[in-house]
Formats: structure tokens, C-alpha cells, sequence
């Protein structure tokens, strides 16, 4: 590892599926023809925040920690294709308003801790299926409805065999959240 290496980390934001909605999308996977992306790693980035130094990494627990309750309801209905990058992927027809509201909520912690990260402006919401893919044929399938609960903050080590996903922390969207020190 290069000294570069050990004082940054890749990083991203994300809601981590619960075991029922990952079972769903792996189903979905046996259609795909590509590098299938492992179980372990299925999830929907809320930001990707790229190269971070390390000493970055309490602001960016904080800023988790602080993420807005949120009750979000998925329904991955619709299988897309980014032709450029090569990635099969699910999204959904109609983006959810309480996503977009959490992202949007994100970002503005973000930029309010001069955490420096690439904002996308048109943020496209999706969980990648597989990589070194072809485009999907056209499959009927029943959508994946996700109560997604968890968000998280992943590390990203890239390998040649692909990427492998760590979580450094995560909280539950569903639950609000209480600091000493701050008013109930």
C-alpha cells in the first residue's frame, strides 16, 4: 500500500439492502450476463464521495449519524443499462420523493463540513446488477418493493477480481436519532 493509499480511502454513501430485498436482487442477477455483483455488495449510492483522506472519516461518521428519519419505499421496477461503464442495473420508474429528499439532505451536510466530493446534478438513483455487462434483454419480472431501512458509509477497495465493499458505520433510517447535549 502507498503512503498515498494508507492516508486516503475511497468512499461513497449508501442504502444497504436487508437480506429479503438482496435475495430479490440476486434472483434478478440470473438473467444477467456480466461480472454478476456479489450479494455482499448490492446497494444504492446516495453519494459518492471518491478519495477522502482519513482524518476525514469523523466528520463523515458524524454527518451519517445526523442524516435526517427517513421513511423510504423502493420499487425497483425498471432494468437500465449505462452503455459507458457497461453496468446492468435496477432503479425505479418514479424516483421517490423521500429519496431525493435524503440525497438533497446529504449533500447539504456535506457541503456544510467543506467536504469536498463530485455532486452529481442529475442524480440517478440505482442498484448495479452486474459489470462487464450486455444490455439486458427485455425481461418481465415482479418489482422489488425495499423498505430501505439502513444507510451506511462504505469504504471501496478496488481488486482485480472487482470492487470490495466495506461498511466503516451505518445507522437505521426508520428510528430518529438523539445526542446528548441536544434538546428531545
Amino acid at each position: 500500500m502507498t503512503a498515498k493509499n494508507a492516508e486516503t480511502l475511497r468512499l461513497f454513501f449508501a442504502l444497504w439492502p436487508d437480506d429479503a430485498t438482496a435475495s430479490a436482487l440476486t434472483q434478478l442477477q440470473s438473467a444477467m450476463h456480466g461480472r454478476i455483483v456479489p450479494y455482499a455488495n448490492l446497494h444504492l449510492t446516495l453519494v459518492f464521495l471518491g478519495q477522502q483522506p482519513t482524518a476525514r472519516l469523523p466528520d463523515l461518521k458524524e454527518t451519517l449519524a445526523h442524516l435526517p428519519r427517513a421513511d423510504i419505499t423502493l420499487k425497483l421496477d425498471r432494468l437500465g443499462y449505462f452503455p459507458r461503464k457497461r453496468l446492468a442495473w435496477i432503479g425505479s420508474h418514479e424516483t421517490s420523493g423521500e429519496l431525493l429528499a435524503l440525497h438533497r439532505s446529504l449533500v447539504e451536510a456535506l457541503c456544510a463540513r467543506n467536504i469536498a466530493f463530485n455532486s452529481e446534478h442529475d442524480y440517478k438513483p440505482h442498484v448495479t446488477l452486474a459489470r462487464d455487462a450486455v444490455l439486458p434483454a427485455d425481461m418481465a419480472f415482479d418489482p422489488v418493493i425495499w423498505t430501505a431501512t439502513q444507510a451506511a458509509l462504505v469504504q471501496s477497495d478496488t481488486t482485480p477480481d472487482g470492487p470490495i465493499y466495506r461498511v466503516l458505520a451505518s445507522r437505521r433510517l426508520d428510528e430518529d436519532v438523539w445526542f446528548a447535549g441536544e434538546a428531545r
